[in-house]
């Protein structure tokens, strides 16, 4: 199936203020494009940095909450569900409503999440803050990548892919040194209370200098598709995560059952879809996926996403309860390789432009999946951590390479009226795979070390074994990545085509 067959069916494009991407913008017009573009970035950063604070903290609450680390990695697991339910939503929200208070509207969710994990008294106040948090969250994903792929012109949209970039990959990567270094001094509750100025600031921001730059329609939204993606969605990452709880090897009623709600669920959703996409309402056009590069960038968005957290939240455990490293120390040597995805992301997106996706993605596949198998052969109480951080910098430099040719080969090979949509799908995979490593490889770690355990093994040798075991998976995953990378191709409005997209 062909890159162009996404351009046909009987959707009616959704109208658009700007001019083609091949129409030059004239000097105000493109300097209100940057600041809009910028302000979305700021708070992307923002809102994504706060997904991945708990990684280091895991071991921190268990003990502050007294919770088991099934427990804790729902404020994790619970924060990423959140995104992947709302998320779809978002296809619908972009079609309705315009930049601005859209964007004020996530900020608003967000700094309200914060304020109430700032000031939770236990477990349960602290994962409705997260939840919050994420509705916030979910909003500014689809909302950035949209605006981006509308104002961008073809030529440097590798470039600004890139800034994006280090958005969805940095801040994550950073998210962990940051709760680090807060809890190497502060309680768990200062995560949140040194975040709480600076989105309000961000929203302060955004309410000074964001601008409306898309018209809007009077798109439906589909109440039952949304109840069937929260099923769907949830059915699945519950049953993972329930998985670590069924250590002698037989699974409760509970944990299939969910799993197979989650998959009649989703199959429901997708046919809910296919039958409102005939007449334009569906809540998530799955026209998408007739593009070839599109399908094929989506399953390297989830082995990427599930390889990333499954470093950000394995690896904090690892270094503290195998290697015996404070929260600070484990949360340094995660720096370099977040710092190292930071400066690589511009040069990226100039070689996107310059060469195109597969150059980038061969190695950088090739590279991510030789260090989980690395990982999943070295890994015991005796490693060093040496090791670690250069594994850590090596799969930063590999997911850099992946992140930015991705996002730009996705939804270039889209049509412009299929942006929104595009946007909220690789979000919604994202999260979903994000979630789904998350509770899977939590869950593997949990489920071995408590048989390893039952057979004798003292805890530290049961703990590494088991984070060894869930990176074999990772692993697994990751060497499909190498050849799927052959099957992306250049988008169709790229430069040296000599013409736009319509």
């Amino acid at each position: 199936m062909t890159d162009d067959l996404v351009t046909r069916g009987d959707a009616r494009p959704t109208p658009v203020p700007h001019p083609s991407p091949s129409t030059p913008l004239d000097p105000e017009t493109a300097r209100r494009n940057t600041v809009v573009i910028w302000v979305l970035i700021v708070g992307a950063f923002v809102v994504i940095l706060n997904e991945t604070v708990m990684g280091v903290a895991l071991p921190h609450l268990m003990e502050d909450l007294d919770i088991s680390a099934v427990a804790a990695q729902w404020l994790t697991t619970a924060f990423l569900l959140t995104m992947s339910v709302v998320i779809p939503t978002t296809g619908f929200m972009l079609q309705r409503f315009r930049t601005r208070p859209i964007f004020i509207a996530a900020m608003t969710l967000f700094t309200a999440g914060t304020l109430i994990a700032a000031l939770a008294p236990g477990f349960e106040v602290l994962l409705v803050g997260r939840v919050v948090q994420a509705g916030g969250t979910a909003i500014m994903l689809p909302l950035l990548m949209t605006t981006v792929m509308q104002l961008e012109p073809p030529a440097t949209r590798g470039r600004r892919m890139g800034s994006i970039s280090v958005v969805i990959a940095v801040a994550p990567a950073i998210g962990p040194t940051i709760s680090g270094l807060i809890l190497s001094t502060f309680s768990w509750r200062f995560m949140f209370v040194f975040v709480l100025p600076i989105a309000a600031a961000v929203l302060a921001l955004g309410w000074a200098l964001m601008k409306d730059v898309t018209e809007t329609r009077d798109a439906p939204i589909d109440a039952l598709s949304i109840v069937l993606s929260a099923l769907g969605f949830g059915g699945i990452v519950f049953g993972l995560s329930r998985i670590g709880e069924a250590s002698g090897g037989d699974l409760p009623l509970s944990t299939v059952a969910s799993l197979a709600v989650g998959a009649i669920a989703i199959a429901l959703f997708v046919w809910r879809q296919l039958v409102l996409q005939r007449v334009d309402d569906a809540l998530l056009d799955l026209r998408t996926f007739r593009s070839r590069t599109f399908s094929v960038s989506i399953a390297m968005f989830v082995i990427m996403m599930m390889s990333l957290f499954g470093m950000i939240i394995l690896l904090p455990i690892f270094m503290q309860e195998v290697l015996g490293l404070t929260v600070l120390q484990s949360g340094l040597l995660l720096l370099p390789g977040g710092v190292l995805m930071g400066l690589c992301a511009r040069p990226v997106g100039r070689a996107v432009d310059r060469f195109g996706p597969r150059p980038l993605l061969i190695p950088g596949s090739a590279i991510v999946a030789g260090v989980l198998w690395t990982l999943a052969t070295v890994l015991s109480p005796d490693t060093p951590w040496q090791v670690l951080l250069a594994c850590h910098v090596a799969l930063s430099a590999g997911l850099a390479l992946m992140f930015t040719p991705l996002f730009t080969a996705s939804l270039g090979a889209l049509p412009r009226h299929l942006y929104s949509h595009g946007s909220a799908t690789v979000s919604t995979i994202q999260q979903v795979a994000a979630a789904a490593g998350t509770a899977l490889f939590v869950s593997t770690m949990a489920a071995i070390a408590a048989d390893q355990m039952s057979g004798g093994a003292d805890e530290v040798s049961a703990v590494a074994t088991g984070i060894r075991t869930a990176y074999l998976i990772a692993a697994a995953l990751a060497t499909t990545s190498i050849a799927a990378a052959f099957f992306i191709e250049r988008p169709i409005d790229a430069p040296e085509t000599g013409h736009a997209m319509h």
